[in-house]
């Protein structure tokens, strides 16, 4: 479905009305895609580090199902960043292949039931596309946030499992991977999956005052998940000496609640405070906001509104969301992350990061962003020659100069901060 055919604008006006005009649905159907099935998953152990069975997770989407109101779709519209977030997970019923003997008589009608279905799905708009889409995410939020709340209390653990087609990093004796979920969130009790990579310097702590291990607070793309970009967290980690915390939006692989604009940023504020707290030792200035893509969006959010944090880098980053479409401002009332508004409030360095042939965001974006800076928190951008979008590091001499570049700007915050202390 392609978001300038009159179809899909019609899709998105008929969404928009449906859910009582909250411009929430119509970001949810533009940005977020999240890989399915995820591109990992959380082994589950109790208390006595022993491997829970897995749930059925679609046994219990069938049964939300029937309990749903047809998927009316719930939207707040007093307050967007307070918006309701039980939307729900895969909805894909026990229909999996699996082979049941009816009586002749039933065995007819559930091919009749499963013809008309079919005939339904081909026959499906734009506009019911999306609206099953949102009934289908309701329904596994529900499912998630039920498990997990149980987990929580039970005191359940958990370890990390990627793909298995997926490259597995190896962890040197100075980094630690961890699984976690942080949660509830207050307004949806929602609990985010998220990894932590954590660096042990040589020396200890003490003798580093001057250079103290950052981290790295990570915000991936749209059509991404942990599990897809855990490879190269890693080898940040390494490579640069720092810690790296990566998490997964509401709705995106082991996270509860549903992909929307608000729910990113009840996401970003409950990671950052875990961060600070947890990975950081209490030191917001050691806390560096790194945004990729729709990643942006979350991370400028945060950092307007966090005075103390250490540093923001942003990469491959847009304006606005409703500037990638159209550099109009017809349709300004739907624009999701006003980055550019935002960018200005920032109090932290900043460095901006972005192909020169990226034909999804404008380079001109990153340009517009950089220049938003107020000059004395500019760091040096790179534009990078003849990349994209999602192809940056590709290769080991982008790679390599993509961690010299990283070092660099983690080394001026710690000039930044001796100048102010001095």
């Amino acid at each position: 479905m392609c978001c300038c055919c009159p179809s899909t604008i019609s899709a998105l006006f008929c969404l928009w009305m449906k859910s009582g005009f909250s411009k929430g649905s119509v970001a949810g159907a533009l940005t977020f895609f999240p890989p399915d099935p995820p591109l990992y998953g959380f082994q589950r152990l109790d208390k006595d580090g022993e491997i829970l069975p897995e749930e059925a997770e679609e046994a219990e989407e069938e049964k939300t199902s029937e309990e749903d109101d047809e998927g009316d779709l719930e939207f707040d519209d007093e307050d967007e960043e307070e918006t309701d977030e039980n939307f729900g997970e895969n909805g894909q019923g026990p229909d999996d292949g699996s082979l049941i003997e009816l009586p002749q008589s039933k065995a007819k009608k559930v091919d009749k039931k499963k013809k008309n279905k079919k005939k339904k799905e081909k026959k499906a708009s734009p506009s019911q596309q999306l609206t099953e889409r949102a009934r289908i995410l309701r329904q596994r939020a529900k499912v998630r946030n039920r498990r997990d709340t149980k987990d929580a209390e039970a005191g359940v653990t958990y370890n990390f499992a990627p793909d298995p087609r997926l490259a597995c990093p190896s962890l040197s004796a100075r980094v630690t991977a961890e699984a976690v979920k942080v949660g509830p969130q207050k307004k949806t009790g929602t609990y985010i999956a998220a990894l932590i990579y954590r660096y042990q310097p040589r020396n200890p702590p003490s003798s580093n005052k001057n250079h103290p291990v950052k981290t790295i607070l990570y915000s991936h793309g749209n059509a991404t998940d942990i599990g897809a970009m855990n490879m190269m967290q890693s080898v940040m980690c390494r490579a640069i000496g720092c810690n790296v915390v990566m998490y997964d939006y509401s709705g995106y692989g082991e996270s509860g609640g549903i992909p929307l604009e608000s729910n990113t940023y009840r996401d970003i504020k409950l990671m950052y405070k875990y961060v600070v707290d947890h990975v950081a030792n209490g030191v917001e200035g050691n806390v560096v906001v790194y945004g990729q893509s729709v990643g942006s969006g979350p991370s400028c959010y945060i950092c307007s509104k966090e005075p103390a944090v250490g540093g923001l880098i942003l990469h491959s980053p847009f304006t606005s969301g409703m500037r990638v479409l159209t550099p109009s401002r017809a349709l300004a009332c739907l624009d999701i992350f006003p980055n550019i508004d935002r960018i200005k409030k920032v109090q932290c360095p900043v460095m901006v990061i972005h192909g020169e042939r990226d034909e999804e965001v404008s380079v001109d974006h990153g340009l517009a962003l950089h220049q938003a800076v107020p000059e004395e928190l500019q760091r040096d951008p790179w534009w990078v020659r003849g990349r994209g979008h999602n192809d940056i590091t590709d290769g080991p001499q982008k790679m390599t100069e993509y961690i010299r570049r990283l070092r660099t700007f983690l080394d001026s915050l710690d000039e930044t901060t001796q100048k102010t202390d001095g």
